[in-house]
């Protein structure tokens, strides 16, 4: 909003703030730590799991909805990607990377029309696999020596 907004009074200082804006926006968040991309990563996987075992309909979709906002978040961020809420989220997740934006709304909206958890649980165990996998077994929060 700052960077794009349109300067209706100024004093003088302004435009200095927008050009800092935009320099933080292109620079991109803060890389995530370790810690916090196992933290994500254990969330993610408990609601992974809540997903997979779960038989009633309305549970079942309001843990996707969940699953949606962690995996959209765990893969922007890890990219060092802006992220927003709602639709935002998902202009976000195409200025990112469309052809996975694609797979992540087929995925989700095949779910929501067929109830088929498959290419759901394909894709968030694709999102996070380069960082070892679901994690349940051996986490605590706090804990700092992960294997």
């Amino acid at each position: 909003m700052v960077s794009e907004g349109i300067i209706l009074k100024d004093d003088g200082v302004v435009e200095c703030i927008k050009k800092e804006a935009k320099k933080l926006l292109v620079k991109g968040p803060e890389e995530w730590s370790l810690e916090t991309i196992n933290t994500k990563r254990y969330f993610i996987t408990d609601a992974l799991e809540d997903f997979i075992g779960c038989s009633n309909r309305g549970e079942e979709i309001f843990i996707a909805n969940t699953l949606a906002e962690l995996a959209s978040e765990f893969v922007l961020r890890t990219n060092r990607k802006w992220m927003g809420a709602s639709k935002w989220t998902v202009r976000s997740l195409r200025k990112y990377d469309e052809e996975f934006t694609k797979q992540l709304i087929e995925a989700f909206d095949r779910f929501y029309r067929t109830g088929s958890k498959t290419a759901v649980i394909q894709l968030v165990d694709h999102i996070l696999q380069p960082y070892g996998g679901r994690l349940f077994d051996g986490f605590s929060l706090g804990k700092s020596n992960l294997e």
